[in-house]
């Protein structure tokens, strides 16, 4: 499908299995598919080992580089692969054509590997080379060919696992490109109450235009659906249930009353009309504060008559269950049943308290975003919206303005307070990272409906975009650069000669930066016996260091049966900084480091 190809190469893949993270999203728009094996083996490589050959199959694909085999005789099996191994078969087949095992015995052969114990790695590999050397192969090639195979052998998936993934992908897409209102309600109702999923969900629809409209007593079903306005475009109605708190027990009366004989006119007709049994206070002041009964009456006034309304929604059932009837009632749908309207004491509601129960209960904004007076003013600045921040600008130094939608607060092994923070606007949202040298000068910024300018580095994560912040100030319309930053003194600069986007190092593009010492970082992960655990961390490590590029040395370490095993992974390069070592040492604690100085200096 045209479709469904042209999403995928545009890396417009939110929403769509295993396409969605950012990471995913930069590899696929530079992979641009074009056949269905392309799809399940960009699945299969996103994965720590097989991933570092993701730009060699990208530019053998575009004939940017040539294919290569490890020997002519390995052709017949790389070939749909570009020449890269991706699949746990294409590990059987050469451990066969080299070295002579049965398929059976080359299995037994991937999964010893897999569980990288030194001594039986050591043991297979001088079976291989005797049995690549029988085979009329060359020790030196019989050992290219190990190196090649032996970080794929514990990683890679197998072929059916890869394009049983790699089908539900390209259906998703399909869906996306094709029919992308009704797939993203679809995305929405899986993951009804799954605020992080909704948020993001939600910005996708501003994103490609898809009005999303707020939950109503009178239109909204239990879960998200779709509407059609007077024009005939197609619309998506946040569902009741949807709304923290209110369950489908509490809905399913209301609903189906309403299919049945029509639209509720007031909130006394909702009360005389429903068995509102299961509707507890806490239910019925979500269903008010997140709008739903808006068509009914003021938020405000509802919400202070709240006890009123309840007590009539009792007299009402009880009247019922009583067999009481008015003559009114004898006349069957004929005549419309006149309801003593309740005396309701007025009040408002700022809208910030609006906006703020929206973002409680339902995850997101819907009447209007707490930004939305800034937006304006930002986009006349240089200043960057967290939408516009993506992973080619991994490495470079940006400001950012936003709201602080979400904090978490967190320790370090150190015992100093660091956050993460979620920064947000009209076009989307970015992941801060907030350590503790600037956290402790700025804790009162870092609170929930905040506007701040942050100064930080963008990295690139598996599961996003993240900036790291270097500066942090109250954002103030014509002030670009922020001021505050860690307890200690920073110079001055003149904001109008601050651009929002510098090179990787920081340094204007005609200044030369002073020649800087080398390092060699030896990071070691220690066994805990647990190995997913283990595979974890060492994937912790490599998104981390991919996030400071540069030209420092790294070197993985793993002890291993009294021995150090020493992996090797291609193109792993950083830049040593504090921050750096700060992340690193979170993960395999100050021991689990070593830096060493190399003697020349990068200039």
């Amino acid at each position: 499908d045209a479709k469904t190809y042209q999403l995928l190469a545009s890396g417009d893949t939110a929403g769509v299995f295993q396409l969605e993270g950012a990471g995913m999203r930069r590899y696929i728009r530079e992979l641009k598919p074009s056949t269905f094996p392309e799809i399940a083996a960009i699945v299969a490589l996103y994965r720590p080992g097989p991933m570092e050959q993701i730009p060699t199959y990208i530019k053998a694909k575009h004939g940017l580089e040539p294919i290569r085999y490890p020997h002519p005789v390995l052709a017949r099996y790389l070939e749909e692969t570009y020449g890269v191994i991706v699949y746990q078969e294409q590990v059987l087949f050469i451990v066969r054509e080299f070295g002579g095992y049965s398929l059976g015995k080359a299995d037994i052969f991937r999964k010893a590997m897999g569980k990288k114990i030194l001594a039986v790695i050591q043991k297979e590999k001088a079976i291989f080379i005797a049995g690549a050397n029988a085979r009329g192969f060359s020790t030196e090639l019989a050992e290219q060919v190990y190196a090649l195979i032996e970080p794929f052998a514990g990683y890679a998936f197998n072929k059916a696992h890869a394009f049983s993934y790699g089908l539900i992908a390209y259906q998703t897409a399909y869906l996306k490109a094709n029919y992308p209102v009704e797939y993203i309600t679809a995305l929405l109702a899986a993951h009804a109450g799954v605020t992080e999923k909704i948020t993001s969900a939600i910005s996708e629809c501003r994103r490609l235009g898809i009005k999303v409209l707020p939950p109503n007593i009178n239109r909204s079903e239990a879960n998200f659906a779709i509407e059609t306005d007077e024009k005939g475009g197609q619309l998506i109605r946040f569902g009741l249930t949807s709304i923290k708190n209110v369950s489908a027990g509490g809905v399913e009366t209301i609903i189906n009353e309403r299919r049945k004989n029509g639209d509720f006119k007031s909130i006394e007709e909702l009360c005389r009309r429903c068995d509102l049994r299961n509707m507890n206070k806490r239910v019925m002041e979500s269903l008010i504060k997140a709008g739903a009964l808006d068509c009914l009456g003021n938020r405000g006034t509802l919400l202070n008559n709240i006890n009123e309304i309840l007590s009539l929604a009792q007299r009402e059932q009880k009247s019922r269950e009583a067999g009481q009837t008015t003559m009114f009632d004898l006349w069957g749908q004929q005549v419309e049943t006149p309801v003593s309207p309740l005396e309701l004491a007025e009040a408002e509601v700022p809208v910030k308290d609006k906006l703020a129960w929206e973002k409680e209960l339902m995850g997101v904004y819907l009447s209007e975003h707490p930004f939305s007076a800034f937006a304006d003013k930002i986009a006349a600045e240089n200043t960057i919206l967290c939408g516009q921040v993506d992973a080619e600008m991994a490495g470079q130094t940006v400001l950012v303005a936003g709201m602080v939608a979400s904090v978490t607060h967190l320790v370090t092994k150190q015992q100093k307070n660091f956050v993460k923070a979620t920064l947000e606007d009209l076009d989307g949202s970015i992941e801060v990272m907030v350590w503790s040298d600037v956290y402790s000068g700025t804790t009162e910024l870092w609170e929930e409906g905040n506007i701040v300018l942050v100064e930080g580095k963008v990295g690139v994560r598996d599961d996003g975009i993240q900036l790291s912040c270097k500066k942090v100030s109250r954002y103030e319309p014509g002030k670009q650069k922020p001021e505050k930053t860690s307890a200690s003194a920073t110079k001055t600069v003149n904001t109008a000669e601050v651009k929002p986007v510098t090179n990787g190092n920081g340094h204007k593009p005609e200044e030369k930066p002073a020649p800087r010492q080398r390092h060699k970082l030896i990071v070691t992960i220690q066994d805990s016996g647990d190995i997913e655990k283990d595979a974890n961390c060492l994937r912790q490590v490599v998104y981390t260091m991919k996030e400071f590029p540069g030209q420092d040395a790294v070197s993985l370490w793993i002890p291993n049966e009294g021995k150090i095993v020493k992996l090797k992974i291609a193109n792993l390069n950083t830049d040593y900084t504090p921050e750096l070592r700060h992340r690193i040492t979170e993960l395999v604690g100050e021991a689990g480091l070593k830096v060493e100085a190399i003697a020349d200096a990068i200039t």
